[in-house]
């Protein structure tokens, strides 16, 4: 059997892995990425695209994300969010403005956002394999042997370095790294697809329910082209597995019966089946690295724990994967002690984004705390600005973890 040879090969080709393969070719790297669907694929998600991925493809293809995001036929541009309190109260706050004329953000179903990445990936030098599944991966002295069944057929390849970017459950982080979830820092989801929900912001802000029985969680609305929403919810794996809570059935419940929903939802039409996943959320440092193998996207649980938007720091991780295997290649290490100078990397740009979010989280399951925190932003205006600018600017958000950032809110100073 004739073994295939790639100085890289990315596992997986959603957001985090065609980074990777984007900044790869831009450095005339060869290498191989992997997907084990066909293209175009579905993938669970609640499809929100921030600005922040926006930003990291427009540094090679800016003109391609604006056709996109121009596309009303698979993308909806959003401008903001609502956040529905415990108590019902609601506030929204809008995005903040992108750089340059980038589009400010938008809700893209995965099928089609993800195949509009895909086709941007260089076949110049990325070959690219669908219908590919990794059936087994080990370390042999200084290369990774990987078995690929592709269309039925086995092949047999070799590299220099794997870069992980097959979702939570990835196997060569099983294989290569070792695996573990921590029901404390994971979260389960549900996704549906409805058409003629009512009431949808004009400016299709995305909305965030924090309904008492789901924190910390939520129910979310996203709206989508053509008359069709997301909806879903998400809450941690830990407090699903301590309360035995069925997701789609009470997803179904707050549908049928809450008062904020029914009339909604009376005519909305279900598409489709309602699909679950699991989210690892990027609320505890994890090792993203190790001999020949670099994490990205899901597989490294880099899921912001509070809104659970994973496709920007997916981005971010395969731009930054993809520097790193430069590095490595033109050095010839890839040891992983010279890999790990990429987890300090993510981390720097990442980790108080993350640790804030967690917080916020943590603060977001104190019903009667949320409920008045969100009385007191939707009663001040110089409050709404400071939350709209928490977005871009972590010091502002940091006051969220301060408790004297409540008590000046109490006494309105």
């Amino acid at each position: 059997m004739n073994v295939k040879q790639f100085p890289v090969i990315i596992i997986g080709a959603g957001p985090a892995g065609c980074v990777c393969s984007l900044f790869l070719s831009d450095f005339k790297i060869p290498h191989l990425i992997i997907e084990k669907g066909s293209f175009p694929r579905d993938k669970i998600c609640g499809d929100a695209v921030s600005g922040k991925m926006l930003e990291i493809i427009a540094k090679l293809h800016p003109e391609a994300v604006k056709k996109f995001a121009a596309d009303q036929e698979k993308a909806v541009l959003s401008y903001g969010m609502e956040f529905k309190a415990p108590n019902g109260q609601t506030v929204g706050i809008p995005f903040p403005k992108p750089k340059g004329d980038l589009p400010i953000g938008f809700v893209s179903k995965r099928m089609d956002f993800d195949y509009f990445l895909y086709q941007l990936t260089d076949s110049e030098y990325a070959t690219r394999w669908e219908n590919a599944s990794l059936e087994e991966i080990h370390r042999e002295g200084k290369v990774v042997n990987l078995m690929i069944n592709k269309n039925q057929e086995t092949i047999e390849l070799s590299g220099q370095m794997i870069i992980a970017a097959d979702g939570s459950r990835s196997i060569a982080k099983k294989k290569l790294l070792g695996d573990e979830v921590d029901e404390k820092h994971y979260c389960a989801g549900i996704r549906a697809y409805y058409k003629g929900v009512k009431d949808l912001h004009p400016q299709n802000f995305i909305e965030l329910h924090f309904y008492k029985e789901l924190l910390p969680g939520y129910f979310w609305i996203f709206p989508l082209p053509n008359g069709y929403a997301n909806v879903g919810m998400g809450m941690l794996s830990k407090k699903v597995s301590e309360k035995k809570i069925n997701l789609r059935k009470e997803m179904l419940h707050l549908i049928e019966t809450h008062p904020a929903l029914k009339d909604r939802f009376k005519d909305a039409v279900l598409d489709g089946k309602i699909n679950g996943w699991g989210l690892p959320l990027g609320s505890k440092k994890r090792p993203l690295s190790g001999e020949q193998i670099i994490l990205t996207g899901d597989a490294a649980s880099l899921i912001d724990p509070f809104t659970g938007e994973g496709i920007g720091n997916a981005g971010v991780s395969g731009m930054v994967a993809a520097r790193i295997a430069k590095s490595a290649i033109e050095n010839q290490n890839f040891s992983a002690d010279f890999l790990k100078q990429y987890d300090q990397i993510i981390y720097d740009k990442l980790w108080n984004e993350l640790q804030l979010s967690y917080r916020i989280q943590r603060l977001s399951s104190i019903p009667w705390l949320f409920n008045f925190v969100v009385n007191k932003i939707t009663n001040n205006k110089q409050l709404r600005e400071i939350f709209t600018n928490m977005f871009i600017n972590l010091d502002l958000r940091a006051k969220l973890k301060s408790p004297m950032f409540y008590f000046k809110l109490l006494f309105n100073r």
